[in-house]
């Protein structure tokens, strides 16, 4: 019988760094996440914008790539190298596609800036007016003379959790802090990388996963922080759509291979009844 390859080995571990980490390459630069990070550090200091945006990144790599790893529990391996492959050729056809749809130039890039803008104006607009509206509830106390009675301070109360969650994060960490990781957490979720991350978590060690996803983000957050306005106006986000979509399809097609071979490997180390052998034959 020959032998199973596993992610113990030195090439299934280079393979699960080389492809995560080429994979958050093609799919987050000149992304939406990537775009928000580098206006607001054209906003506020960039270590900070920094440390959110790339915090926020760890959180959803581990918990990508851990929802990838319980996979395999549920449903055999085979199936997941099969499920992994399709999702991989899906995207790399619809990347493939939009890249051909794509003009020339950075105009597509320009729109989600745009975008981005408007979320992070969106999110000010509304912190802002949640502060403001907290101030004012206290000074109209404090000029009626009963703020310190419970029933002046109860409509404060009719603050949702997550608002709560936020201003008690931001008086420890930071508005700025908070506000890069939030952004960047609800522009990730859902996201192309994440599911191509839950692909990878599924085929391979869920570590090596984590840690070459980790890595693709660092190098992407900081080039965002540092230059991201000017790399944002000299890529192609239609070359690196189309380098993406190649990838993706390259990564389909490794893993229906992988899947083919598995099942080939699974039906050679049937074992054989002692009945059937010839050996018992000769006896």
């Amino acid at each position: 019988m020959p032998p199973i390859l596993d992610d113990a080995q030195p090439e299934g571990n280079v393979q699960a760094l080389v492809q995560s980490f080429s994979m958050i390459i093609f799919s987050e630069i000149g992304d939406k996440t990537f775009l928000i990070a580098a206006i607001l550090a054209m906003r506020h200091p960039r270590l900070i914008v920094f440390a959110g945006a790339l915090g926020s990144l760890i959180v959803m790599s581990i918990l990508s790539a851990a929802m990838g790893h319980i996979l395999p529990t549920l449903i055999p391996k085979k199936w997941t190298q099969v499920a992994a492959a399709v999702l991989f050729l899906v995207f790399g056809s619809k990347m493939m596609l939009e890249a051909r749809a794509m003009e020339a130039g950075n105009g597509k890039i320009q729109e989600e800036m745009k975008e981005a803008q408007e979320e992070i104006e969106d999110d000010d607009k509304e912190y802002v007016g949640e502060r403001d509206g907290e101030e004012s509830m206290e000074m109209r106390g404090i000029e009626e003379g009963h703020a310190t009675e419970p029933a002046a301070r109860t409509p404060q109360k009719a603050t949702t959790y997550a608002e709560g969650l936020r201003n008690f994060c931001s008086f420890f960490l930071g508005p700025v802090f908070v506000q890069a990781f939030i952004l960047t957490f609800l522009g990730e979720w859902g996201d192309r990388s994440q599911i191509a991350t839950i692909a990878l978590g599924a085929a391979h060690n869920v570590y090596l996963v984590a840690l070459g996803t980790i890595i693709g983000h660092s190098c992407c957050t900081a080039l965002a922080v540092i230059a991201g306005r000017y790399v944002s106006t000299k890529i192609s986000v239609k070359h690196v759509t189309f380098g993406g979509s190649i990838l993706f399809l390259l990564f389909g097609i490794i893993y229906l291979y992988e899947a083919y071979t598995m099942s080939s490997d699974m039906d050679m180390s049937i074992p054989i009844s002692p009945a059937d052998s010839p050996a018992v034959g000769l006896l």
